[in-house]
């Protein structure tokens, strides 16, 4: 039997303290934005046991756009073309928490969002921590995105990167399995742009390859209740064998941007186990030591650790996975 669980439900009742019964800011370029919610029952009451994380993506305005006509179907002699509409750009993808039912979350817009003001679209997604089958989801598309915020502070500086290949215990120049996962942590005063504005994307180069360039746009979420910090984690698929240079550029919403390099050897996985680089720190210690090594396996390993005494006496062995 089905457990009786009410329906949740999702509602935007602020932006930037505002209530959205009353005329609220639009989003403008540049411009920072506070919006708040909450997490309601079929009835709109407040569900004040929920707690979970809200992910919430904003789109720029809808984008009107036309069938190619290149399937040669025609009405009356004449050659059909529909019109559609397809969503606008992201302008932000976060993740907020949710406590007692209710959520706010801010970041700033991107520069490259769409002048002209109309409404964009709001999707919320929240699970709750204790019962992972009450979920919730809505989509709002009365908010209002455009124009320019002409009172921006001024921001130069392009964002922190960090490169890291399967974890962040990596090291440049490290060994990888053939198919890594890249993780790039990012961090600017004002977020990440995200909007795919002509050039601003988040763009990986391998080895210089600069005519195929991986963009990573959708592969980045911000932290929680954090606009300014992130992370891109990206699967790679059968990398040949050998060294490999990873080049990523990144925007900030004021459209500056940063670059960060890595380099990797990949290893064969027909090869044998590979480990290297292995050491422990604090050394010497008296109470507590962490051993640290590089392996070449893309699956999780049963590992055991012996240490001796200068002697070759066995004094004690570390069984983990």
């Amino acid at each position: 039997m089905k457990l009786a669980f009410p329906e949740p439900n999702i509602r935007l009742t602020e932006i930037n303290d505002v209530p959205i019964t009353q005329a609220t800011d639009t989003l403008k370029a540049l411009s920072y934005v506070k919006l708040a919610g909450e997490v309601v029952d079929v009835s709109g009451n407040l569900i004040t046991n929920y707690n979970g994380t809200l992910s919430t993506t904003i789109y720029d305005k809808f984008i009107d756009r036309q069938t190619l006509a290149n399937d040669g179907t025609q009405l009356n002699g004449e050659t059909i073309i529909l019109d559609f509409e397809t969503l606008g750009k992201i302008i932000f993808r976060g993740q907020a928490s949710v406590k007692d039912g209710q959520f706010e979350f801010d970041f700033v817009v991107p520069k490259d969002i769409g002048i002209p003001i109309g409404f964009g679209k709001v999707s919320f997604y929240s699970n709750n921590e204790a019962l992972s089958q009450d979920k919730a989801g809505a989509s709002i598309n009365t908010v209002k995105i455009g124009g320019s915020n002409e009172n921006a502070e001024e921001d130069n500086i392009g964002p922190v990167i960090t490169l890291y290949m399967n974890n962040e215990n990596f090291v440049s120049g490290g060994i990888t399995n053939e198919s890594p996962r890249l993780l790039a942590k990012m961090e600017d005063a004002n977020g990440i742009n995200t909007a795919s504005g002509i050039g601003h994307d988040i763009v990986a180069i391998i080895d210089g390859d600069e005519t195929n360039p991986v963009v990573l746009n959708d592969y980045y979420q911000t932290e929680v209740d954090d606009y300014k910090k992130g992370v891109v984690s990206f699967p790679f698929r059968d990398l040949e064998p050998g060294l490999h240079t990873l080049t990523l550029k990144a925007w900030d919403v004021y459209n500056n941007s940063s670059i960060s390099e890595i380099q990797f050897i990949v290893f064969d996985e027909d090869q044998e186990l590979v480990i290297n680089n292995v050491l422990n720190y604090p050394n010497p210690f008296v109470n507590y030591t962490e051993f640290w090594f590089n392996h070449n396996s893309s699956e999780p390993l049963d590992i055991s650790i012996q240490i001796f005494t200068v002697s070759g006496k066995l004094i004690r062995t570390i069984n983990g996975g």
